[in-house]
């Protein structure tokens, strides 16, 4: 299950991004998430695996049609491949009328779990929701 952060998660999603190499420098850490607090544009979502046990974190921008998928972080003992396609999938069902595109360190997860449905760029419209 996919929630929004929130302040009283700030212990939760700190520790999540910690294991974002990019994100182990405690002031780079405070100011992203700033930065999500910071517009309406930008989301920072939690998940709960199957125990309802946090497991992994979604960072989203909005631009225009689409979503853009910053950041992907799962705790370590979870099967990557298989968690990661269920926060997109969940993802995509919170926010249906939006295409999910990948920055440079997401395009590759983004466009596996593209395939994996059975879709390409070329095939899906803006709607689609990925489902």
């Amino acid at each position: 299950m996919l929630l929004k952060y929130r302040s009283d998660y700030q212990k939760i999603a700190m520790g999540l991004l910690s294991l974002l190499p990019t994100f182990k420098d405690w002031d780079r850490l405070q100011r992203e998430l700033s930065w999500y607090q910071g517009g309406d544009d930008r989301t920072l979502y939690l998940w709960k695996d199957e125990n309802n046990d946090f497991a992994g974190a979604l960072g989203t921008e909005v631009h225009d049609q689409f979503l853009i998928v910053r950041l992907v972080t799962l705790m370590p003992d979870k099967p990557v491949t298989a968690s990661t396609w269920q926060m997109l999938d969940q993802l995509t069902t919170a926010v249906p009328n939006k295409r999910l595109m990948g920055t440079l360190t997401t395009a590759k997860i983004i466009a596996k779990w593209e395939y994996h449905h059975g879709q390409n760029h070329s095939e899906r419209t803006t709607a689609d929701s990925g489902q």
